[in-house]
């Protein structure tokens, strides 16, 4: 699914307060790290479909030269599959980010205590507003 005109909140049992920048703990950066990297430096460069192949073919660490030569087929690979949006993304769910898609569906990053977030979340803003996913279920499991 692709949004435009969206901002998404943080979850509603996001425990961080604040955005937090997340930091990665192995060798390799986890997705949501390379996310936050991509967003951070780039606000509303990136669509959902284009923010899915760079922090993929990143991840994976797929060679500069193998992404020049494949890189419609690596895309169009990774498309033709369902994969998770920015609600399902650690950054809104963990680490206290929203997430603003515009107009044209292009993303950024705002930080919960921001006044930019503030202003996205008051009614009349002229966005759609929902939440990120949870991080928890609210049922019990036995």
């Amino acid at each position: 699914m692709s949004y435009k005109d969206t901002f998404v909140q943080v979850a509603l049992d996001c425990p961080a307060t604040r955005g937090v920048v997340p930091v990665g703990k192995g060798e390799r950066p986890p997705i949501h790290v390379i996310q936050y990297e991509l967003l951070s430096k780039n606000p509303y460069r990136f669509t959902d479909d284009d923010l899915l192949y760079e922090v993929h073919v990143r991840h994976k660490e797929i060679s500069l030269e193998e992404r020049q030569t494949r890189a419609q087929e690596i895309r169009d690979e990774l498309l033709a599959k369902p994969n998770p949006c920015m609600r399902a993304s650690l950054l809104p769910k963990k680490y206290g980010w929203g997430v603003h898609y515009d107009g044209k569906g292009r993303i950024a990053l705002y930080p919960s205590e921001s006044a930019a977030y503030e202003r996205f979340t008051q009614a009349g803003s002229g966005v759609t507003l929902v939440y990120a996913l949870r991080s928890k279920s609210k049922t019990k499991r036995s």
